[in-house]
């Protein structure tokens, strides 16, 4: 699969994420699937528990279906996830 900005329109619930880089020092070290998603904040499933972490101060790393891995920051996925959809993106490459 060829990786592009479309891929930030993509749903993420279900996915496996792991946060690269973080502002916050608990954030960082956290991997697990995406059970939730609202318009601030990501939920984790890490080691049965769920751990809820904000967009903004994060750098995730996400598995996408066919194997890539991708590195996506936080703040382009600030706002509620149906509305990512509706949302023109500036090519990034």
């Amino acid at each position: 699969m060829k990786v592009t900005p479309e891929v930030i329109r993509q749903e993420f619930i279900g996915t496996e994420a792991k946060v690269a880089t973080s502002t916050h020092e608990d954030y960082t070290k956290l991997s697990g699937k995406v059970v939730d998603e609202t318009r601030n904040t990501l939920t984790l499933l890490n080691q049965g528990k769920k751990r809820v972490i904000t967009k903004n101060s994060v750098f995730l790393h996400f598995t996408i279906p066919g194997g890539a891995v991708v590195e996506i920051d936080g703040k382009l996925l600030v706002g509620r996830p149906e509305d990512r959809l509706k949302k023109s993106l500036r090519r990034l490459w």
